[in-house]
């Protein structure tokens, strides 16, 4: 928790939507809702901005992703990648720290339903099965931020390396001026790659996961980056290290929460993660 409080921007994946009653997504195996009540936590973890871009905000339909967007605006932390029309999912967002600008966007490339698309039906998801819309974002955002990250839900789940088409889609998105690429949906860890210069982490696991639906698998990593400016313009040093974290058990008062790894499962989830991006072209990676 502290790792993250610390943290001059920190960004997560709210694969859920905040909200009460609505109605229940159908044919789906697992659909997610969580009271309004709880968004306390993530002030509480220091959250500063969220994706929304994935295959269960809309779980519990538009008024509930409605509310999510009301309960995010209250808590004071950004949303990207849905909103109530294109251009507002689609839409850069920006958070200043120690005088730069940092700019996130996001887009879904799983979806259960074509009217989740927010441009076929509003409020809904930015979604990025075509590169086009994404990357005309980036390249206009490029002009409105010093560093810009691109979160992205894609890939197949529990399988531990990227499809070809995330590699494309990555480095077309870095092409058009992305600086980070951040992936999840496959719910387990894939491998890092460093493409221009620019990091991709493919997938970051499950962090916050359990109740009825605890994840078999429990590795996770922390992706923090630091970054120096001299004169306003990045320089390109190697500024990745990755926190080795892992899901509680069912300890009757720490379930299912993530906590830094140690020891032997810290260095299985090291060796885990070289073995993943090693493929990719990345066989040495910083840890703390």
């Amino acid at each position: 928790l502290l790792t993250m409080q610390q943290a001059d921007i920190c960004m997560v994946n709210e694969e859920f939507p905040f909200g009460t009653g609505g109605t229940q997504a159908e044919d789906k195996q697992y659909t997610f809702r969580t009271d309004p009540s709880y968004s306390s936590i993530f002030t509480d973890m220091g959250i500063d901005i969220v994706t929304l871009a994935n295959n269960h905000v809309l779980d519990y339909g538009q008024e509930v992703l409605r509310q999510t967007f009301q309960t995010l605006d209250e808590k004071g932390i950004l949303y990207a990648g849905a909103g109530e029309s294109v251009e507002e999912a689609s839409a850069l967002r920006t958070i200043e720290a120690n005088g730069e600008t940092y700019g996130f966007l996001a887009a879904s490339r799983v979806i259960p339903v074509t009217s989740w698309n927010v441009e076929n039906s509003q409020p809904g998801v930015f979604t990025t099965y075509d590169k086009t819309a994404l990357v005309h974002a980036i390249e206009r955002a490029k002009d409105n931020c010093d560093f810009l990250t691109v979160y992205v839900h894609w890939g197949i789940e529990r399988n531990t390396m990227p499809e070809d088409y995330q590699i494309e889609l990555a480095h077309a998105y870095i092409d058009a001026g992305a600086d980070l690429v951040l992936g999840t949906h496959p719910h387990v860890l894939q491998g890092i790659e460093k493409y221009n210069g620019k990091y991709i982490a493919y997938s970051l696991g499950n962090f916050c996961f359990g109740g009825n639906n605890n994840p078999a698998d429990k590795d996770t990593v922390i992706y923090r980056q630091t970054f120096t400016f001299v004169d306003g313009v990045m320089q390109e040093d190697d500024n990745m290290t990755l926190i080795p974290a892992t899901i509680s058990g069912h300890d009757e008062y720490n379930d299912y929460q993530p906590a830094i790894a140690e020891g032997d499962r810290k260095t299985q989830i090291e060796n885990k993660l070289i073995e993943y991006s090693t493929p990719l072209g990345l066989s040495t990676l910083n840890f703390r």
